[in-house]
């Protein structure tokens, strides 16, 4: 690659940032692909550096702080763009440093047939956060809960599978088998006990919190009208993809949580796998509980416009992938709903409860 004088601004038409903790660096090329801009700027400084440049396109990596990055950015008049790590990785030339990773997002960020990552708003920044501290809390729950039984089963104290079983016993166990458990692990128990029941509490709080929202919000309203979704699912899905605009259709958003098969084909010939796993593997785990409650009930399924379909494809698929393919159909569902901002077609039942 030819390099022209560096620091000539003016004919910048591409910068990449490679976003640091404390420290960006800019790498920027002209239209013909020439180096014109190579340079380290703190965090602090981003603003005054942009405000003496003239407005392009801005190439960023997907990543903690991508999304106040490019608002800020957008605000001073450039075309940010923020792209998944795993389509600039081919664009990455020799060893791997910050100047380089920063040259491979400026190429990557102009080409025009590459998938980006949508802009978040502050409102769906806070969604997402929610969902991740609820997802937090819920995984330390589990955590202490086994905890829990561990130490009994260490006792000699075993306990019936199912939250409630431990949550309806532990205290009587407790009481009557003071004989089998020391003082000092009655003690032990008793603390785990606690933060078993702060966290249900800071989980239901943050659950209701969730719930408010959802109520508020047209689009989560529209996605709950199909079976099987609720309040989590629909907040998880307007913080992920808003409008759901950046897909094209409701496939390419079902492959973007990894509910569709892995394909390796050549020569004419379609080789299908297991599910790609790709993704957000947080959606996935929603639309697959929602599927799940939706096959638990079997007798609705008339009631739904996809129901003939789900009868035919319980009689000859195994459950796991029955409710991996209705998953699918979920989530492309769901996207239809969401981008064309119309509820389901199909009348949701009273009884059916949504994730």
């Amino acid at each position: 690659m030819s390099m022209k004088k560096v620091e000539d601004l003016s004919e910048l038409a591409v910068i990449g940032v490679d976003i640091g903790k404390d420290v960006f660096h800019l790498v920027g090329f002209d239209d013909g692909g020439n180096l014109v801009l190579r340079r380290k700027v703190k965090r602090l400084a981003l603003t005054a550096t942009f405000e003496k440049m003239p407005q392009c396109v801005v190439g960023m990596e997907a990543c903690l702080s991508a999304h106040f990055v490019s608002r800020t950015l957008r605000g001073l008049g450039f075309e940010p763009r923020i792209i998944p790590a795993i389509y600039v990785r081919p664009f990455i030339k020799g060893q791997k440093n910050d100047y380089n990773d920063a040259e491979a997002i400026a190429e990557a960020a102009l080409r025009p047939n590459l998938r980006t990552v949508t802009e978040k708003s502050q409102d769906q920044l806070d969604l997402q956060a929610l969902h991740r501290v609820r997802a937090r809390l819920v995984s330390r729950r589990t955590a202490t809960i086994n905890q829990i039984r561990a130490f009994l089963i260490e006792q000699g104290i075993t306990v019936r599978k199912g939250l409630h079983a431990l949550k309806s016993s532990f205290l009587p166990i407790l009481e009557e088998r003071q004989d089998e458990i020391s003082p000092r692990m009655r003690a032990i128990l008793s603390g785990l006990c606690g933060d078993w029941l702060w966290l249900d509490e800071r989980i239901e709080t943050i659950a209701k919190e969730i719930e408010d929202i959802s109520r508020t919000e047209e689009n989560c309203d529209n996605v709950m009208t199909i079976p099987g979704i609720g309040p989590l699912i629909s907040t998880a899905m307007v913080a992920a993809v808003g409008r759901g605009e950046v897909f094209d259709r409701g496939r390419d958003f079902a492959a973007w949580i990894g509910l569709i098969p892995r394909q390796y084909s050549t020569g004419g010939r379609t080789v299908l796998g297991r599910i790609s796993k790709r993704g957000s593997r947080y959606l996935r785990m929603l639309f697959v509980q929602a599927a799940n409650v939706v096959l638990m009930r079997p007798h609705h399924w008339p009631g739904f416009s996809f129901g003939d379909w789900l009868a035919r494809a319980a009689t000859r698929m195994h459950r796991n992938k029955l409710a991996i393919a209705l998953a699918n159909k979920l989530a492309r569902i769901a996207w239809s709903v969401l981008r064309h901002g119309t509820p389901f077609d199909a009348q949701r039942d009273e009884v059916m409860v949504g994730v």
